[in-house]
């Protein structure tokens, strides 16, 4: 049953030492969520700095246990990494307060956007912040999926391997598989820790004996309340099918919210997607500036929520597996495969996003000066450099176009 699942992971949270409070988390991703730049490559990146390497908060294997797992669900990568490293040592509780923390400055800066939009006619200052903010931002995001890669890889062939493949996959289709990650899975576990098949009472899968695991399933404040539940079945929908990071939801989203609802007009969209890349945190708060336009505050609050609570629901329901048989070689070595596969998607996601944000010798001055700046000095943050190019960016644009 749900229950006696939700008790082993409350056993196994107890158990755990905890080298931080629970607020301690709170106020890393509630920073996290305000200061960090770069979608969602940079900011699982942010988060194994931080919180692996730098403060040792969580564990090598607790990282890449929660990196695999949202990668091979559905919904926004970087949350739901975020919603497991809360539920790491504090459950589900610390999965929720971690997450909303996490979610909440790029939910309130967007809908502060959206009103301006709305009141002002426009974002056309935005053109000349982004033309040098999303440059910049490829900067940020190689340097991150660089030492991401460096990391997990190793010096395994078999992993480069999957890794290359993987980037070739996402940089050729310019989008992500699930069934890559599942295969990248299966394959490193069948050559590292072939299973010994034994029929039974104890049959075996990925090295465990299977056990009773449990049966784990699954503004405008008058706005009209056939637009509200719209707003909520689509963004429900965005957040439980569709697979991959950050931009990957947009052109569901452009399906959806342009060609199906009429919610907005193709410049509004192309300018919803804009803020999304300028503001911090997780890339697809951008809903929550579409659910603005479309029907105040009440549906940026509806598309928001909408868009992460599938992301939630599956990254806390398995969350219990994953922490108890995590560490059997079988599963070891399928989450190795996984992670493996996520790290050749993100780097192949770097090289698709630069194609688009990279456009000219200007653009391409601003990623290098940025990944230099990053490579070279430990001293200068990721928000101060993103901060230089939006204002070099309000000089340099009016001078070129």
């Amino acid at each position: 049953m749900v229950e006696r699942s939700l008790e082993n992971a409350r056993a196994t949270v107890q158990t755990e030492p905890k080298a931080y409070s629970l607020w301690q988390m709170i106020l890393y991703f509630l920073k996290l969520g305000t200061f960090g730049f770069g979608g969602p490559v940079a900011l699982v990146g942010y988060m194994y700095k931080d919180l692996v390497e730098n403060r040792k908060w969580i564990s090598d294997s607790d990282y890449k246990d929660g990196l695999a797992l949202a990668q091979l669900a559905p919904g926004p990568l970087a949350a739901q990494l975020s919603f497991y490293l809360g539920f790491v040592h504090y459950g589900i509780f610390g999965a929720t307060m971690v997450g909303v923390a996490f979610t909440l400055p790029s939910f309130v800066m967007v809908v502060a956007l959206g009103w301006a939009y709305v009141h002002f006619g426009g974002l056309i200052w935005m053109q000349s912040v982004f033309y040098a903010v999303g440059a910049s931002v490829i900067g940020i995001i190689t340097f991150s999926a660089y030492k991401l890669t460096n990391k997990t890889i190793g010096k395994d062939k078999l992993l480069w391997v999957i890794f290359l493949l993987v980037t070739v996959f996402t940089v050729w289709n310019e989008s992500e598989d699930v069934l890559m990650f599942l295969g990248a899975g299966i394959l490193y576990w069948l050559v590292k820790s072939p299973p010994k098949w034994k029929w039974g009472k104890h049959s075996a899968f990925f090295g465990l004996t299977t056990e009773p695991l449990g049966q784990i399933a699954s503004g405008v404040t008058t706005a009209d309340s056939n637009i509200l539940w719209s707003l909520f079945t689509f963004f429900t929908k965005a957040g439980a099918f569709v697979f991959g990071s950050g931009l990957a939801i947009v052109p569901f989203l452009f399906t959806g919210v342009v060609k199906e609802h009429h919610w907005l007009t193709d410049n509004q969209f192309l300018d919803a997607v804009a803020v999304a890349m300028i503001t911090p945190g997780p890339v697809v708060i951008t809903t929550g500036f579409i659910g603005y336009l479309a029907a105040g505050f009440s549906g940026a609050s509806i598309a928001a929520v909408a868009t992460f609570l599938p992301a939630y629901l599956f990254t806390i329901i398995p969350a219990p597996f994953f922490k108890k048989y995590g560490k059997k070689p079988g599963i070891a070595n399928f989450v190795t495969g996984v992670t493996a596969a996520a790290t050749g998607a993100i780097a192949g996601s770097v090289i698709v996003l630069g194609k688009r944000s990279i456009v000219d010798i200007p653009t391409l001055l601003f990623a290098l000066v940025t990944l230099l700046l990053l490579w070279r000095s430990k001293k200068i943050s990721e928000p101060i450099i993103v901060l230089g190019a939006a204002i070099v960016g309000l000089v340099v644009y009016p001078l070129i176009k």
